[in-house]
């Protein structure tokens, strides 16, 4: 049996670029079992599989290790896929996913994402300082921590312990800073503990870093950037309880894989 299989990069605009995702269309839904052995073959943060199903589309992600709830940049590569290769032109997508329906639309090269707001609170964690390898001035969190810190060299520098994240609580640390050079905020984002040591360009961090920066700077649309070795750019609004968060995307290669049976 052959399946299609494409890897995009998602949130830039460049190849080897923002965050590689595998995109896998499926006629027909997969064991579980199948879809994760797919996910680690391909080794990149999350692979992507999703059906047609009435008006919208039923999508799953995988990282390499599990299945997760969000996924921001393998989501922006589906609707890329999508509206590239499957059906070429279309605008506007739906899908249905653990965390709801979300929305895409797609205006000249730009994805926009209608994924929900993710609030962060204050908390207090001494191990997670050590675990990055530099104390933050503030921590927050939501489904993961944020790791506020006061400039963008100071994130830049972080080294961390990943044993030691792996170790903590939550589903991963979000450390984030001031930007520079006309953006409004810079991240990286570490979750070792879901195979991903550090993700390149992460959409669902967006859905805590846009409320918090929006509400620190007083301002709804925000440029955000991953400040990782492939560096991921978005364009970002707060809307209400939801997060718009808007990047490119490039193929880097399509094909197929086959299975037995």
């Amino acid at each position: 049996m052959e399946l299609p299989l494409y890897q995009v990069d998602a949130f830039t605009d460049h190849l080897f670029g923002g965050n590689p995702a595998g995109v896998c269309p499926l006629d027909h839904w997969l064991p579980d079992g199948t879809m994760q052995a797919i996910a680690a073959e391909n080794n990149v943060a999350e692979t992507a599989f999703f059906r047609r199903e009435g008006e919208a589309y039923r999508l799953r992600w995988f990282t390499p290790m599990v299945e997760v709830e969000l996924c921001g940049h393998a989501t922006l590569a589906s609707a890329y896929v999508i509206s590239q290769f499957l059906d070429p032109g279309c605008k506007g997508m739906a899908f249905d996913t653990l965390s709801g329906r979300l929305r895409v639309e797609r205006t000249g090269d730009v994805f926009v994402l209608d994924f929900p707001a993710r609030r962060p609170t204050p908390v207090e964690n001494p191990a997670v300082g050590p675990a990055l390898g530099r104390n933050p001035s503030a921590l927050l969190a939501t489904r993961q921590y944020l790791a506020v810190f006061d400039s963008e060299a100071e994130v830049a520098a972080l080294a961390p312990d990943m044993a030691a994240l792996s170790a903590l609580d939550l589903d991963g640390v979000i450390a984030t800073a001031p930007g520079n050079n006309g953006v409004d905020y810079v991240a990286r984002f570490f979750a070792p503990q879901a195979g991903i040591p550090e993700d390149p360009a992460t959409g669902m961090a967006q859905c805590t870093l846009i409320p918090y920066w929006a509400g620190r700077l007083g301002k709804k649309r925000l440029t955000g950037r991953q400040i990782s070795r492939r560096v991921g750019d978005f364009a970002c609004e707060l809307a209400g309880e939801r997060v718009k968060i808007g990047g490119a995307a490039v193929c880097y290669f399509k094909g197929s894989i086959t299975l037995d049976g």
